[in-house]
């Protein structure tokens, strides 16, 4: 669609709760295909919080079709050329280069994660986006023609459909699910830091990282691996530091942490390692990785509340596609709401069951190869890794990063609303079948592929036309 084009209205009402990347998402994509669009965040007032943050070639895509955004989150990016990956005791073992991945899926966006969300909020009200701030949803409701919430005080809100994209608390879960689940810790979590990079600089042993451009390193010990990062030219650094953590996140699971408690975790690392801990601001962000059993379903029996995100499906860190999944997330529902006008009074019931048809194998198949690669570092074999290095790498697949999502609904909607009509609205497994991606067991060469590129399920070549299909985008 061009954007100097308003798009015809669809009469589609959303409401969508949540400001995250899930949610802004689904808010913008339903504004430029036609819907009305009421966003719902409970806090106040919006602050530039987190640290960094990782959008993928599959995710990207979709900040370029936004008119300035792209520009805008291009000097906040690094743009590291490589990953160098080195033992614990700071023994290089590979160096992955990025230029290729470029070249074939497109660029990513990695960055202060307040810095990119102001600049995608501000684009969702520059838009027309309309969001409340201060309103808690405190409940979610469905009848056979409607959904609504109720926000804290009472206030009953009603739509066509509700798109839940609060995070792994979300309250869009009980009506979902049929009862209230809780949070369960993963066994890991996520010590992480941002800050100035004034003193890096000025250290001999770490000056590396602000000289040459901007640089990424990532350490890998037994069951621990810590990434450092520069960007903006020298100008700001971050670390994240992964591991084991039994800590109960029954109230919270984003606490502090004093610096001494990383040092702890770290005891004996790299002299690198020590230094840039030397020069870390205290507290840090004490992130608990939080765990869900997946889901058997993201949306409400009556097929008019959904859930997407994080809400839907907590990723890991090591995926690096937590953020992405959320915004193909928002994307598919978006389409799949237009491609339904026209279809009579259960066309918003359908979109709702065709969107879960259409994520939820992929969003499996992604998910896995979080625990792949964290599997891959923590349990690393360093003598083997010097003998076979490549084994450490990132594995950057096309059937993950080449995908276009909002392309994919647009060419599967049809297909998936016809098994769906002839199964029922009620059960979306058959449907969900149309949608098995290459990486059905996440990986390729985990799941019998012999290499990553170009190659399917089986090891079998992934001709063009496959890849047409299945929406991979191939330069």
């Amino acid at each position: 669609m061009a954007e100097s084009q308003k798009p015809a209205k669809t009469g589609i009402k959303v409401i969508v709760v949540g400001t995250g990347f899930a949610g802004l998402t689904a808010a913008i994509e339903c504004q430029r295909k036609g819907h009305q669009v009421l966003v719902l965040e409970k806090f106040p007032e919006l602050k530039l919080l987190g640290d960094i943050i990782s959008f993928g070639p599959n995710s990207s895509r979709l900040f370029r079709r936004w008119p300035g955004v792209a520009e805008k989150l291009e000097p906040l990016s690094m743009r590291a050329d490589a990953i160098t990956l080195k033992s614990w005791q700071g023994e290089t073992l590979l160096t992955q280069h990025w230029e290729g991945e470029t070249n074939e899926f497109g660029i990513r966006y990695d960055g202060h994660r307040g810095e990119f969300h102001e600049i995608v909020y501000n684009h969702a009200k520059e838009i027309g986006v309309e969001i409340r701030l201060g309103a808690r949803v405190e409940d979610y409701f469905e009848d056979a023609e409607k959904a609504g919430v109720v926000i804290e005080g009472g206030e009953r809100i009603t739509a066509d459909v509700v798109i839940a994209a609060e995070g792994v608390r979300s309250k869009g879960r009980k009506i979902v699910l049929g009862f209230e689940d809780k949070p369960k810790a993963s066994g890991y979590a996520v010590y992480r830091s941002w800050f100035s990079a004034d003193e890096i600089a000025k250290d001999p042993d770490t000056k590396f990282f602000t000289e040459g451009g901007d640089q990424h390193v990532a350490w890998l010990g037994p069951d621990v691996h810590f990434i450092a990062a520069c960007m903006k030219k020298g100008k700001d650094f971050s670390w994240v530091c992964t591991h084991k953590d039994e800590a109960d996140i029954e109230e919270s699971w984003q606490l502090e942490a004093p610096l001494e408690d990383a040092r702890k975790v770290l005891e004996g690392w790299d002299p690198v390692v020590q230094k840039i801990l030397d020069k870390t601001p205290s507290p840090l962000i004490d992130w608990k990785l939080v765990y869900r059993d997946p889901l058997p379903t993201w949306i409400s029996k009556g097929r008019r509340i959904a859930l997407i995100g994080d809400a839907a499906h907590p990723f890991l860190p090591t995926s690096i596609q937590g953020a992405s999944q959320a915004m193909e997330d928002g994307v598919t529902i978006a389409v799949c709401l237009r491609e339904s006008v026209g279809a009579g009074p259960d066309g918003v019931r359908e979109a709702v069951a065709a969107f879960e048809a259409i994520r939820y194998e992929r969003v499996k198949s992604a998910q896995k190869t979080g625990e792949q690669t964290r599997d891959i570092w923590h349990k690393a074999d360093f003598g083997a890794a010097k003998k076979d290095p490549d084994s450490l790498r990132l594995r950057r697949e096309g059937w993950l990063l080449g995908f276009d999502a909002e392309t994919y609904a647009e060419k599967n909607y049809a297909r998936t609303v016809e098994v769906l009509r002839r199964t029922g609205l009620e059960d979306t497994s058959e449907a969900r079948k149309l949608h098995i991606p290459e990486g059905q067991h996440g990986y390729l060469e985990f799941g019998g592929g012999e290499d990553a590129k170009g190659k399917g399920k089986g090891g079998v070549d992934v001709s063009a036309e496959a890849h047409a299909v299945s929406g991979t985008v191939v330069s």
